[in-house]
C-alpha cells in the first residue's frame, strides 16, 4: 500500500509539472515581439521576391521562434499598405520620398532605413538576338513614343517599381499607347521574351540571377542587354558593375521600419545587413552593401 501511495504521489507531481510547463507562456505566445522572436508582417516590392524569399527562409531557419509573414505587391500597392498604416515594415527598391515620409513624421514615428544591397533594372532580350546594345537616350525615346526603331518594350506591371524607375529617368508621366506594354509579373515578362525574342523586357536583375525553379528554363532563353553609361561604355548588370555603379540602371534596396519600437523589423534589418544576409546577397549575384568578411579555417 505504501508503494502504491508513493506511486500515486509521484504521478501527481509529474502531472502538475507537465500542466505547469504547458501553461507557461513564452513571450511570443503572449503576442510579444523582439529582434528574434514573435510574429510580424512585412510588405515587399514583388520585383524583389527571389532575394527577399531567400533571406526570409534562412532567417526562419536560424530563428525558430520568429515568424515573418511576407506580403508581395507591386510598388504602388506596397506603398499604399505601408503608408496607410496596415503594415509598418517594408522592403523597397528606394527610400521614401518627401510626401511618403511626411506621413510618419506627422505621427512622430521615427523612420529607420537599412540599405542592404544594390540591384539593377535589367533589360532582357532573346538569347540569340544580335541587337543587344542600347543607350539611355534610346530607352527615353521608347518611353516617350519618339523612337524611330521598331522595338517592343514590356514591363512586369503598370504599378511596378521598374515602371516608376524608368519613367522618372525619362521624365514622362504616362507610357505610350504603342509598343510599350505592362503585363502582370516578372515571370510573365521573361516568358514573353522567350516567345518573342526580338522584344525587350524590363525586370529586376535578381529574377535573372536567382530565378525561381518554375522559370529556370525560360531564363535560359533570355540574356541581358548592355546599356551605355555616362563614360560611353556598354555595361551588363554584373555584380561588380552594380557595386561600382558602372551599370547605369542601378537601384539600392532598403528595409524601412516604422514600427516605432524594437521588434522583428529591427531584427530582420540587422540580419539583412549582417554577415549571413550579406553572403546571401553576394551568392545571389546582386551587390551587397558591405562585403562580408572572409572566414579562413586552419586545419592542424
Amino acid at each position: 500500500m505504501v508503494k502504491k501511495a508513493g506511486f500515486k504521489f509521484t504521478l501527481s507531481i509529474l502531472l502538475i509539472l507537465v500542466v505547469s510547463a504547458c501553461s507557461q507562456k513564452t513571450p511570443e505566445s503572449k503576442g510579444e515581439e523582439y529582434y528574434t522572436y514573435g510574429e510580424t508582417t512585412i510588405v515587399s516590392d514583388e520585383s524583389l521576391f527571389p532575394i527577399v524569399d531567400d533571406q526570409q527562409q534562412v532567417f526562419h531557419n536560424s530563428y525558430k521562434r520568429a515568424k515573418i509573414n511576407m506580403v508581395y505587391k507591386p510598388l504602388q500597392e506596397a506603398l499604399n499598405l505601408f503608408v496607410n498604416d496596415s503594415i509598418d515594415i517594408a522592403i523597397l527598391p528606394r527610400m521614401l520620398n518627401a510626401k511618403e515620409a511626411a506621413y510618419f513624421e506627422r505621427k512622430k514615428i521615427r523612420i529607420r532605413s537599412t540599405k542592404f544591397a544594390t540591384d539593377g533594372v535589367a533589360l532582357i532580350t532573346g538569347v540569340n538576338n544580335s541587337d543587344s546594345l542600347i543607350t539611355k537616350q534610346e530607352i527615353i525615346d521608347l518611353l516617350s513614343g519618339k523612337s524611330n526603331k521598331k522595338r517592343v518594350l514590356v514591363f512586369d506591371n503598370p504599378q511596378s517599381s521598374t515602371v516608376e524607375y524608368l519613367m522618372d529617368m525619362a521624365s514622362v508621366k504616362e507610357l505610350p499607347k504603342e509598343d510599350v506594354y505592362a503585363l502582370k509579373s516578372n515571370q510573365e515578362v521573361i516568358s514573353y521574351i522567350k516567345n518573342n525574342p526580338t522584344a525587350i523586357g524590363v525586370v529586376s536583375v535578381n529574377w535573372i540571377k536567382r530565378p525561381t525553379p518554375e522559370i529556370v528554363e525560360d531564363v535560359a532563353a533570355v540574356k541581358f542587354i548592355a546599356v551605355r553609361n555616362d563614360k560611353g561604355e556598354y555595361k551588363l548588370p554584373s555584380l561588380n558593375n552594380l557595386k561600382v555603379r558602372d551599370y547605369p540602371l542601378v537601384r539600392d534596396l532598403y528595409l524601412i521600419d516604422c514600427q516605432g519600437k524594437a521588434g522583428l523589423g529591427t531584427g530582420f534589418a540587422g540580419f539583412l545587413a549582417g554577415d549571413i544576409g550579406q553572403r546571401i546577397i553576394l551568392k545571389s549575384g546582386l551587390a551587397p552593401d558591405s562585403l562580408p568578411s572572409r572566414q579562413i579555417n586552419i586545419v592542424h
